[in-house]
C-alpha cells in the first residue's frame, strides 16, 4: 500500500504524544470550542470573500453605496474601493500571513488580526466626526480605516482549516471547518440587512459605522483575553501530532508542482472571486432594475443564508463518506446554473421573487463547495501547512476578483433614458448602468470554471492515507508514541 508520511516533520507535544483511536470521537478539551468561537467572533467582523468569505467592516457600505456617495460627496466607484481595499491588501499580505499563521500558531494570528480589524473599525468611525480636521473627515479616514482592518483579513480567513486541523479529531474536521469558515459569511449576511435598516438617508452612515465598531472592539477584546493557546494540550488526531519543518518557499514550490492543487487554484480561485464580485455590486445591479437597497439586502441575506445552510448539510456529508471531489463538482456545476439563472433575471424589471429565488440557489450551491474546497486543498497537499494552502486558495480568489470587478464595471453602459425612469438608487451622484453584458460576461466566467473542475480535477486524499498507514502499521488503541519520523521526497511521498 503506498502511504503518505506523518510528514516531514516534527512531532508537537513530544512529552505528552496524542489521543488514542478511541478516544478520537469524543470531545477533547472544552478550550477548543472556545478557540473556535474566538475565531468565529473575529472573524465575524472582518471581511472574505471564501473566505471567503466579506462581512460587516468589509462589505458595510455595500448595501447602500448610493448613501455613502453622496455623506462623503465622492462617486460611488470610490465607495466601491471601500471593499476592493481588502482585495489589493489581501494579495501581497496573504503569503505573509500564511507564512506567519503556520510558523507562529493560530493564537498569534488571531490576536493580530483582531488587533487590525478592531483599530480599523474605530479609525473609520472617527473619520465621521464633525470635530475630526476638513482634510481627514470623511473619505480619507475612512478608507484609512478600511485598510488597516483589511490587513487582519488573511490572517482570520485562513485560520479555519488550521483550526479543523489541530483542535478536532478527523472524523469531524470537515464540518469544524464549514462551522468557523460560515461565520465570515454570517458576517456578510447581517451586513446586507443590517446596513439597509439603519440607513435610509445619507445622514445616517455614522450611526452604521458606530453600529459595527462596537462587536469589533468587542471581538478584539474577547480574542486577546480569552485565547490562551493554538494548540490543544494532546493532539486529537493522528495528522495533529506533526507539524512541518520544510522552510516556507519549499512548501509553496511543492504547491505550484501539486497538479490537482493547481486546478483548485484556478477554479475555487474563480468561484471565490464570482462571490466576492457579486455581494460587491449586487445593490448597484439591483437598484439599476427599480430594486430599492432594503430588497437588495434581502437577496444578499437569502444568499448567505441559504449558503449556510448547504455548508453545514455538505460538510457534515463529506465528514462521514470523505467525497469531497464528487461533492465539489456536483455543487460547483449547480451554481453555476444558478449563476445564469441570476445574470438572466437581474437586469429584468419587476421579477422580485425570481430574482430572489435565483440568488438562494446561487448560494445554497456556492457556499457549499467553499468549505469541502478548502478541506480538500489541505488533503490533496499534505503535508504543507494548512494556511499555506489555504492562503495561496484565498490569494487566487482576490486577484480573480480584483479582474472581475474591474471588468464588470468596465462592461457596465449607462442606462438609456427610457430605463433611468425606473431607477431605484438615490443620491446626485449616483449613475445608474446597464449590466445585461456584465452579467453574462459573469455567468460565463462561473460556467467555465466548473467546467474545468468537473472534467480535469483528481486528487487523493494524501493527509488521509497517511493516517491510515499510521493505523494499519499500530494497534487500534495504541498511544501514538512522542514522537513520529519518516523519510519523504520531494513530493511528500513515503520511503521506507
Amino acid at each position: 500500500m503506498e502511504a503518505y508520511s506523518l510528514v516531514g516533520i516534527q512531532t508537537q507535544n513530544s512529552s505528552r504524544g496524542c489521543i488514542t483511536s478511541r478516544d478520537r470521537s469524543k470531545p477533547h478539551y472544552q478550550g477548543r470550542y472556545v478557540d473556535k468561537r474566538l475565531q468565529q467572533t473575529t472573524q465575524f467582523n472582518t471581511g472574505h470573500p471564501q473566505d471567503e468569505g466579506h462581512d460587516q467592516v468589509w462589505l458595510s457600505m455595500a448595501p447602500v453605496t448610493d448613501h455613502a456617495a453622496q455623506f462623503m460627496a465622492v462617486k460611488p466607484d470610490l465607495i466601491n474601493w471601500l471593499s476592493l481595499v481588502y482585495i489589493v491588501v489581501c494579495i501581497p499580505c496573504g503569503p505573509l500571513a500564511s507564512w506567519a499563521t503556520d510558523s507562529f500558531g493560530l493564537r498569534f494570528a488571531l490576536v493580530t488580526g483582531g488587533l487590525l480589524n478592531g483599530v480599523g473599525a474605530l479609525v473609520r468611525l472617527l473619520g465621521v466626526q464633525d470635530w475630526m480636521v476638513t482634510v481627514l473627515r470623511g473619505f480619507p479616514l475612512v478608507m484609512t480605516g478600511q485598510t488597516v482592518a483589511a490587513l487582519a483579513q488573511p490572517l482570520l480567513l485562513f485560520a479555519p482549516t488550521k483550526v479543523a486541523a489541530v483542535w478536532f479529531p478527523e472524523n469531524q474536521r470537515a464540518i469544524a471547518n464549514t462551522i468557523a469558515s460560515m461565520a465570515n459569511p454570517l458576517g456578510i449576511m447581517l451586513t446586507n440587512v443590517i446596513s439597509p435598516l439603519i440607513v435610509h438617508s445619507a445622514e445616517q452612515i455614522s450611526t452604521m459605522l458606530i453600529v459595527y465598531a462596537v462587536p469589533a472592539l468587542l471581538g478584539t477584546l474577547l480574542v486577546i483575553c480569552l485565547m490562551q493557546r493554538s494548540a490543544p494540550l494532546m493532539p486529537p488526531s493522528i495528522g495533529a501530532t506533526t507539524q512541518s519543518t520544510q522552510p516556507f518557499l519549499i512548501n509553496i514550490k511543492q504547491l505550484f508542482t501539486n497538479g490537482p492543487f493547481l486546478i483548485l487554484l484556478v477554479c475555487f480561485g474563480t468561484g471565490i472571486g464570482a462571490i466576492t464580485c457579486f455581494t460587491t455590486l449586487l445593490a448597484q445591479i439591483l437598484c439599476a432594475r427599480g430594486y430599492t437597497d432594503e430588497f437588495s439586502g434581502i437577496c444578499g441575506a437569502l444568499t448567505i443564508a441559504f449558503g449556510i445552510v448547504g455548508a453545514v448539510i455538505t460538510g457534515m456529508y463529506v465528514d462521514r463518506t470523505k467525497h469531497f471531489a464528487q461533492v465539489g463538482k456536483i455543487n460547483f456545476l449547480l451554481a453555476s446554473l444558478a449563476a445564469i439563472a441570476f445574470a438572466l433575471l437581474c437586469v429584468q424589471r419587476d421579477q422580485a421573487v425570481a430574482v430572489a429565488f435565483s440568488c438562494s440557489l446561487l448560494g445554497l450551491f456556492g457556499f457549499s463547495i467553499y468549505s469541502v474546497c478548502l478541506e480538500v486543498g489541505v488533503e490533496c497537499t499534505y503535508p504543507v501547512g494548512e494556511a499555506t494552502s489555504t492562503g495561496l486558495l484565498f490569494v487566487s480568489g482576490q486577484i480573480q476578483a480584483l479582474i472581475l470587478i474591474l471588468l464588470l464595471q468596465a462592461l457596465a453602459r449607462p442606462l438609456s433614458p427610457a430605463d433611468s425612469v425606473f431607477v431605484a438608487c438615490k443620491g446626485s451622484l449616483m449613475i445608474p448602468y446597464d449590466w445585461t453584458v456584465s452579467m453574462l460576461v459573469f455567468a460565463g466566467v462561473c460556467v467555465l470554471a466548473s467546467s474545468i473542475f468537473t472534467l480535469l480535477f483528481r486528487a487523493e486524499l494524501r493527509r488521509r492515507k497517511a493516517e491510515e498507514e499510521y493505523r494499519h502499521l499500530h494497534e487500534p488503541h495504541e498511544p501514538l508514541p512522542a514522537t513520529t519520523s519518516a523519510h519523504l521526497d520531494q513530493t511528500g511521498i513515503w520511503e521506507p
